[in-house]
């Protein structure tokens, strides 16, 4: 009986609780919110008319703003279950907050206007790098001071170069970069959540093993405390997944992209994993490159290098279905996690 006090089982317990509770709730509340969607958003999320085709007949009409499923489900579990007194969980809230927030207004205006362009780039990127800031100073004050300013290296624990000064706009460019990753990658049922799925559930089990003394990781204080926040997050987008599986009944939209993205980006920051998560989110990288890559070229050459961008669409135009590019990406992504499980070996 007195096993069942230590704080590893304690920790274990609330994991498998705030999954629970959070996939409940979002498959408890997805149906009502879908329908109250649909009632307050006639036209659905506009498609873009530069993007495939096929996509202004078969995704007309879908309403979008779902990461409200996905952000509310989460949330309640982690007050629930976390320990919200600790600065990495209450730093995790405030990057759902307010980058929810902002996918929200875009999205808002988006429906609102019936156009795929709503707050302007440079609005959007300042008040991400805004609120990255603050999450980045508040995560490097609370990290031990042999790591607060460290970039660690997977696979070899005992390399780790010190950043300084630099360590802030580093993790600042990480979070905004996983934010507008995520983002980007949010084009087709079921993709972006089911990356998202797979990742936090890694970046979990990461951040459980360095909240323990003597792992293979190293030991960060508290921070198994992030583990509970990435096992709600997990449990909402896989009840969010039900809704939006194909044919979607509902897309994540901006609300939910933006601001799990960047709780991916600050997990990877408070656990000192910023290289890791590239490696384990190889896909989102890909993506991002992919329109970078493109726009770079287009103005260089005046021709696109990809069929279209982001590199999902580019797959669609080369006549793959979108059931199969969302499968061989989530494949991908399994394929590059299991490479990033090697960090647990030694």
């Amino acid at each position: 009986m007195l096993a069942l006090l230590n704080p590893e089982y304690t920790l274990l317990y609330r994991l498998i609780a705030a999954f629970v509770v959070a996939l409940v709730v979002s498959l408890a509340c997805g149906a009502p919110l879908i329908a109250f969607l649909h009632k307050h958003q006639q036209k659905g999320q506009p498609i873009r008319e530069d993007g495939p085709q096929s996509h202004l007949q078969t995704k007309k009409g879908t309403p979008t703003m779902g990461g409200l499923l996905i952000l509310g489900a989460a949330m309640l579990s982690i007050f629930l279950f976390a320990n919200i007194s600790y600065h990495f969980v209450w730093v995790s809230i405030l990057v759902l907050l307010l980058y929810g927030i902002t996918g929200f207004i875009d999205d808002y205006w988006k429906v609102k206007r019936q156009s795929s362009n709503a707050m302007t780039a440079r609005m959007k990127l300042f008040i991400q790098f805004l609120t990255a800031l603050l999450a980045a100073s508040i995560v490097t004050a609370a990290t031990t001071t042999n790591l607060n300013t460290a970039l660690t290296f997977p696979y070899f624990k005992d390399v780790m170069i010190n950043l300084g000064w630099l360590y802030i706009p580093f993790a600042v460019v990480v979070i905004s970069g996983a934010s507008n990753a995520v983002n980007l990658s949010d084009g087709l049922d079921g993709l972006a959540s089911g990356l998202l799925i797979i990742a936090f559930a890694f970046f979990g089990a990461v951040a459980y093993f360095c909240g323990l003394h003597d792992s293979m990781l190293h030991y960060i204080p508290r921070c198994g405390e992030v583990a509970v926040v990435c096992a709600a997050t997990v449990g909402a987008c896989l009840g969010f997944l039900y809704y939006n599986k194909p044919k979607a009944r509902v897309f994540m939209g901006d609300t939910g992209s933006l601001a799990l993205g960047a709780l991916l980006g600050a997990v990877a920051v408070m656990t000192k994993q910023e290289i890791l998560l590239a490696i384990v989110g190889g896909v989102f990288v890909a993506e991002t490159l992919s329109v970078m890559i493109q726009v770079a070229y287009y103005k260089k050459t005046g021709k696109r290098f990809f069929k279209m961008a982001p590199i999902h669409h580019h797959f669609e135009q080369l006549g793959w279905s979108e059931k199969k590019v969302v499968l061989r990406f989530w494949g991908t992504a399994l394929a590059l996690t299991a490479l990033g499980c090697l960090i647990f070996i030694g």
